[in-house]
């Protein structure tokens, strides 16, 4: 696998990356087979992956990373090398269809293992892992029976106790738009409203230093993504093991709609020269092996049914999901980035 990375601006921390070798599209068109992905995605586990690929099917497998906006938009500029985009969320997803560089998946395959709820309708994008966002409380200092809802987060007695990243966030952006597509716009722009007021400070970081806020005892709840637990609770860091080890998870509003799902996923680029090779890489990423790869080495849930969670995910026990498809609630973030704003969410 060579790995490229875009020269147009640096990476925040989370979606930084180290290059390992610079592309040589003329020495890898003269492979067997080749297939270019632009990735959002920054994590060993998918370096494994795409060795992996390449052992079994001979194809090379040359990846850009960086950041998901400016691949989508080097991709529309002049991106004909692209066979694949991988990202995540499905605001981003939606935000690559809209712009014309994703095509429709002929894959019965892929149709066949992903839920219609985790695609576009049209094929244009395919979800490969869940990821759901969850309420992170305190063991010592919040009783979960207190805390089943979205909902319950805008009651004042968690005035000054809740820490969660700022707007700009796109997890956030997707929440916001899950809620106004259960609701309306009105009440989710009270809803954030209510959730500002009982802010413990000004909304900053990523999704693990809202939990560490919790555990240091600066706020009781925070609101992250899931697999941001499995990444404390795993980490080297024994201050962020003791962090993860500090608070629990509930997955909220398990009574009526259930809890927020998001994806990471994958499209086939528009002017992709090697399709076919695309579309046996996402097949790929989609089997039994590789799902169950995601799920124990990233702590990400499997989107093909039938394949178990790792233990720890396991360990979370059982919970409702939000049916909504989320080509829908990729097509209101524009609506939820006004609720944000209208709101003083920061």
């Amino acid at each position: 696998m060579a790995l490229f990375l875009s020269s147009c601006g640096s990476n925040t921390t989370e979606n930084s990356e180290e290059t390992t070798a610079p592309l040589n599209q003329e020495e890898a068109t003269n492979d067997v087979g080749i297939v270019t992905v632009y990735s959002h995605r920054h994590y060993d586990v998918d370096k494994k992956i795409f060795t992996d690929f390449e052992e079994k099917t001979g194809i090379k497998v040359m990846v850009k990373e960086d950041k998901a906006s400016k691949l989508i938009e080097l991709i529309a500029q002049k991106g004909d090398d692209a066979d694949v985009l991988i990202t995540v969320d499905v605001a981003r997803l939606e935000q690559a269809r809209e712009k014309g560089i994703l095509q429709p998946i002929e894959s019965e395959v892929i149709t066949g293992r992903v839920p219609d709820k985790f695609r576009g309708s049209e094929n244009h994008w395919i979800g490969l892992t869940k990821r759901y966002r969850v309420l992170a409380y305190s063991k010592e200092r919040v009783d979960p029976e207190e805390l089943t809802t979205y909902e319950d987060l805008t009651d004042e007695k968690w005035m000054g106790k809740i820490a969660v990243r700022s707007s700009d966030n796109t997890y956030n952006q997707s929440l916001m738009a899950s809620i106004i597509a259960n609701s309306n716009q009105d009440e989710a722009t009270k809803w954030a409203k209510g959730v500002v007021s009982n802010f413990c400070r000004s909304p900053k970081g990523n999704d693990r230093d809202q939990v560490k806020e919790v555990a240091a005892g600066r706020a009781d709840i925070a609101i992250i993504n899931t697999y941001y637990l499995g990444k404390l609770l795993n980490s080297e860091n024994q201050a962020e093991v003791d962090a993860g080890n500090a608070v629990g998870l509930v997955f909220p509003n398990y009574e009526d709609r259930g809890a927020h799902v998001n994806i990471s996923g994958a499209g086939v680029c528009t002017n992709a020269p090697n399709k076919e090779n695309a579309v046996k890489l996402i097949e790929y990423l989609l089997s039994d092996e590789v799902q169950a790869m995601y799920s124990a080495a990233n702590y990400e849930y499997p989107v093909v049914e039938g394949v178990e969670s790792s233990e720890l995910l396991q360990s979370w026990g059982t919970f409702k999901e939000d049916d909504l498809p989320l080509e829908e609630i990729g097509k209101l973030n524009s609506t939820a980035i006004a609720v944000f704003a209208a709101s003083g969410w920061e």
